[in-house]
């Protein structure tokens, strides 16, 4: 009876042990992230915070304002929670008064800029809202950043949001139905998949806007990050961020991340397309023919061994070091994100391709469907 009691004691200890091992080991990086604190009313649609979840520690928070992603936890190679994307724990700092961070943002119309803000399609010059000097940048002052999306939380890893782009907005033609799905898979990676019609002939380049530190949202730098892009050119761009139209070799510049380098070791460098960006900011063209999901790029931090790959079946991979970052900005935990505390690698079709008949092409018509996947998918060294 004793030896009975003893087993039953053991086996229930350890059943116990495992399935306290299966709970998310997120929640310990964002137990502070009040989801009462994005419930509000914006322009007559309710907005929320909303959690995913998979089967190995992982997390991730979204809010349908903007379809920002809030929050992602990563396990490190200890198994500690290691919150890598930067935002904020409330709604009022998503839509205060101030310099737009577009953290975790859905990107569109059109993702990045397009020179002089005005376009030309079908023998009609379009003129959009400058705002980010003589240029149009990310959809204009209220791109999708700046919308609440609806949202049906499918499951307890996939969220689907769905939005309207209405006839003229920012000046865009036609009417574009927006789907827009996150899910968090088992195998540890965030998938985003875009897809989208028209009624009209129009432009259409969706992006993702995270910030990422792999060292963890508000630490120092990511200039100790090591990263690898698998393009051999990027698109060399004017004193005001707007490509020129050529493709410039890497090859014996800092741009070139064909083998994995750190991120600061050519950072401050004299090269002329370094001081147009303040550092990094600019479109690597991906070595790729067609339109399959490949892997981009490659980032590793050494502080947590976390290290993320980023897919895509796009022509072109915006890297931003994070140059604007002053530490203005306090994000979660009361953490201010300072100069080149953060990166953001966004796929996207090449800036400025309206105005570029060489660049691939970004034109969207009547009948066809634009599709866009990019993958971020964690793992630890």
């Amino acid at each position: 009876m004793i030896k009975n009691a003893i087993l039953l004691i053991v086996i229930a200890t350890f059943v116990y042990s495992c399935s306290e091992q299966k709970q998310p080991v997120f929640t310990d990086a964002v137990a502070d992230i009040d989801a009462a604190a994005f419930d509000q009313t914006i322009e007559g649609k309710a907005t929320a915070l909303y959690t995913m979840v998979n089967e190995n520690g992982m997390g991730v928070k979204v809010t349908n304002f903007g379809a920002r992603v809030v929050a992602i936890c990563v396990p490190d190679a200890n198994g500690n929670p290691v919150d890598v994307a930067l935002g904020h724990d409330n709604l009022d700092d998503y839509t205060a008064e101030g310099p737009e961070t577009f953290y975790g943002a859905a990107i569109g119309r059109y993702g990045n800029r397009i020179g002089n803000a005005q376009f030309e399609l079908d023998g009609k010059v379009y003129e959009l809202p400058a705002n980010n000097g003589p240029n149009h940048l990310h959809g204009g002052p209220k791109g999708y950043f700046d919308v609440v999306w609806d949202a049906e939380q499918v499951s307890d890893s996939k969220i689907i949001f769905t939005y309207l782009s209405p006839d003229g907005e920012m000046g865009y033609p036609g009417n574009l139905e927006i789907s827009m799905a996150y899910e968090l898979t088992d195998d540890n990676a965030v998938s985003i998949e875009y897809t989208a019609t028209t009624d009209k002939a129009t432009v259409c380049n969706l992006t993702h806007h995270s910030y990422f530190n792999l060292s963890g949202a508000g630490a120092a730098t990511i200039n100790d990050h090591v990263l690898m892009i698998d393009a051999d050119s990027i698109t060399p761009v004017d004193e005001t961020l707007i490509p020129t139209g050529e493709l410039a070799s890497v090859a014996g510049t800092p741009f070139d991340f064909t083998s994995p380098m750190e991120i600061g070791k050519r950072v401050n460098s004299d090269h002329q397309q370094m001081t147009f960006g303040g550092g990094y900011d600019h479109n690597w063209v991906l070595n790729k023919d067609d339109n399959s999901v490949t892997l981009a790029a490659r980032l590793y931090s050494p502080v947590t061994n976390i290290q993320m790959d980023v897919l895509t079946d796009k022509p072109g991979l915006q890297f931003y070091g994070g140059n604007f970052l002053d530490g203005s900005t306090t994000g979660k935990r009361g953490l201010a994100y300072e100069y080149r505390s953060a990166l953001c690698l966004e796929t996207q079709h090449f800036p400025d391709s309206p105005n570029k008949p060489q660049f691939p092409s970004t034109t969207l018509m009547p009948g066809e469907t634009y599709k866009h996947v990019c993958i971020y998918k964690f793992s630890v060294r």
